[in-house]
Order: C-alpha cells, then sequence, then structure tokens
C-alpha cells in the first residue's frame, strides 16, 4: 500500500519536503497546495507527473483526502490552518517549525487538538541530524557523566529570500528567537532533560536587511544573539547566533559538557552555499577528562540525503520516523507539546533582548507540558 501525502505550502521547504519523501519507500506525494502560480510549478516539477496541484489547500484536502497532511506554509498561517484542519481530518499531520508565532496560539492549537486520535508531529528537524542524534545518544549512555553546561553555536548566512520575503518581520515570523531558535530551545530541554526557569537574551540587528525596505517598512529581525537559560537542577544552556557568518566551516557546534567527559557535534552548512560548492563531513568528539584525551570521529551521511535539503539529512531521518506512525501508529517523538515549549522559550527571549531584562518561567511564561 502506498501512503498518499499531501502538502501545504510549496516553497523552500515545502520543496525539500517533496525531495525528501521522495527518497522514502511505499510513500508518494499526492497533492500539493500553494497560492503562489510559481511556487506551486516548481514543487510540481520535483513530485512528478501523479501529484495534482492547487492554489487551495480546502479544494486540496477536499479532493484528494490524504493518508497524511504536511504543512510548510509561512509561520503565522500554521494556527489559522492547524485550527481548520485539526477537527475535520483526523489523518497524522506534520508541522513545520514553530508551531505557531506566539504562545497563545500554540496553546489554540492544543485546544483544538484535544480529542483526536491521528497525531500531530512538529518538525523540530535540528534533532535528527546525525551528528547531533549521535550527541545525545552519547548523553544518555552516560559518556558525559552528569550535564551541567550546554552550549550551541549557529554561525551561519543571513535568512533566505522567500515569497514576499515574509520572514523579514516578526508579525509574521514571531522574531528570529521562535522561527530560528525555536530548534535551539528545544534541543536544549530535549538534551538536558530539565525544564527552563531563567531566559536572558542580548541580541540586536546589526548588519542584515537594513537596506531593504517593503511598503516603507524596515526588516526588523534580529540577526546575532547570546542567550543564556537557567534550568531546573542546576545545569545551564546558552545560545551563539550569528546570521552574518557564511565563511565558518562549521555552521553549527553543539557542545555538552558534564563532569565525566565534553562532547562535540560540529556540522557544516549546506554544500550549496559552501566554496567550492561541495558537501563537508560532521564530525563528533569526545574530550575524556579522566584520560585527557580527545577522540575525533567523522560523521558520514549518504550524499543522496544531504542533497535533498539543506538540513544535513536531518529531514529525511524525521521522514522516516514519522512514515512509522503514519503506517503503523504511534507517539510522535516531537509532539505539540514541544512545539509550544519551544516557541514559549523563544517569545521569552525575544521579549528579553528587547526589555534588557531576565525573563522568568513563571507568570504566564510557563512552559506548562511535559519533556518527550
Amino acid at each position: 500500500m502506498t501512503l498518499r501525502y499531501a502538502l501545504i505550502g510549496a516553497g523552500m521547504m515545502g520543496q525539500e519536503h517533496i525531495r525528501n519523501v521522495a527518497l522514502l519507500e511505499g510513500v508518494e506525494m499526492a497533492a500539493i497546495a500553494d497560492p503562489d502560480e510559481g511556487m506551486r510549478a516548481a514543487a510540481l516539477a520535483l513530485a512528478g507527473p501523479t501529484c495534482q496541484a492547487f492554489a487551495d489547500a480546502r479544494e486540496m484536502l477536499a479532493a484528494t483526502r490524504p493518508d497524511a497532511i504536511l504543512i510548510a506554509s509561512p509561520n503565522h498561517l500554521h494556527a489559522p490552518t492547524l485550527a481548520e484542519i485539526l477537527p475535520a481530518y483526523d489523518v497524522p499531520i506534520l508541522c513545520e517549525k514553530p508551531l505557531a508565532i506566539s504562545p497563545e496560539d500554540c496553546r489554540q492549537v492544543l485546544t483544538a487538538a484535544e480529542g483526536r486520535q491521528a497525531p500531530v508531529w512538529v518538525a523540530m528537524e535540528y534533532r535528527y541530524m546525525p551528528p547531533i542524534a549521535r550527541l545525545i545518544e552519547e548523553v544518555r549512555v552516560g559518556t558525559a557523566g552528569r550535564l551541567h553546561m550546554l552550549s550551541i553555536r549557529e554561525h551561519r548566512f543571513p535568512f533566505l529570500p522567500k515569497v514576499g520575503d515574509w520572514n523579514r518581520f516578526n508579525a509574521q515570523t514571531g522574531g528570529t528567537m521562535v522561527e530560528k531558535c525555536c530548534h535551539f530551545f528545544d534541543l536544549m530541554r530535549l538534551i538536558l532533560r530539565a525544564e527552563p526557569m531563567r531566559i536572558y537574551a542580548s541580541a540586536g540587528q546589526n548588519v542584515n536587511h537594513l537596506e531593504e525596505r517593503y511598503d516603507g517598512q524596515t526588516p526588523d529581525i534580529l540577526d546575532n544573539a547570546f542567550v543564556t537559560v537557567d534550568f531546573e537542577g542546576g545545569a545551564r544552556a546558552m545560545l551563539d547566533l550569528c546570521m552574518f557568518a557564511e565563511g565558518s566551516t562549521w555552521q553549527e557546534v553543539v557542545s555538552a559538557t558534564g563532569d565525566r567527559a565534553r562532547i562535540d557535534a560540529m556540522i557544516p552548512g549546506p554544500g550549496r552555499f559552501a566554496a567550492p560548492g561541495q558537501e563537508r563531513t560532521a564530525r563528533i568528539a569526545i574530550s575524556d577528562r579522566a584520560t585527557r584525551t580527545e577522540r575525533i570521529e567523522e560523521v558520514e551521511v549518504d550524499p543522496t540525503v544531504l542533497a535533498a535539503g539543506d538540513h544535513h539529512g536531518a529531514t529525511f531521518y524525521q521522514h522516516q520516523k514519522f512514515r512509522e506512525i503514519v503506517a503503523r501508529g504511534g507517539v510522535p517523538e516531537v509532539g505539540l507539546a514541544d512545539g509550544l515549549a519551544s516557541v514559549v522559550m523563544g517569545a521569552a527571549a525575544e521579549q528579553s533582548a528587547r526589555t534588557g531584562r531576565a525573563i522568568a518561567m513563571t507568570d504566564g511564561w510557563e512552559v506548562g507540558c511535559p519533556r518527550s
């Protein structure tokens, strides 16, 4: 039996989903919906002749009745789209991050999902980058001992052009700390297995998009930040974000430090943005305190999987796991509660950056959900 997926939102990320779904056995992209004619045409060329294209998602879902729905529309459309389809289509849904652009919108989504049987998976792809997955595995088996510090650095290129450049404004993205950094706040909770108590962010918009104008408005998204998070149990985490560092060899470096060892996962940026345009191999390093030695290993990823997207294979490995619950049922590894938690942390970091004050995760900022 072939599982039939329908995609809402056929832009850059939607097309990455199409390429990765094409690598799965027993799955086809049966239909796509996007109001932009150019995006529909590009996505249809990737999906193949058996895929149907629609300008309207309601029309698509009514006509095709798919086995699963993928949502990759602009951030501000996630909540209204989910509010409409959650009660009407009890099939598995994979929704791109962030779940919504505000904690309030996320909580409304959770309310709309009450009573559903089919799962909703929030697409936190970074969990599935092979070097980060390996770091998580090493932490789980105790290689680092008890964790006390976690640092995540992402030094990369600016936000890419999107249809209408919707990603230039906080009102449509939730802000950089939500749009981009929800991935990292999700990783912090996952790796530390704890909930945040306090968040402080120092951030700015210093380089990117300053000369751009849209209907007379200047983009207001942050392009660099330091964020520190105190967690229950005493562990602390730090995020170092810079979105004008295209020359970096390692786009992401995740370091988990415990009382036994430090574990580093080092991930290069997409090959298409690198000179001379070739994919590079990720690494993991384990620095042991007892022996005072460092062991470095390369983490290989199938070149076909790397070529299917910009997330170092993560989208494909996520889709493998999502396919299993579509076919056999089960609980998503990244659920609605995780989507809410990452947005709450991102919104708190945005608030901290703009007020200069640390945000205590109480008095309306509670994560308020269990960990996966």
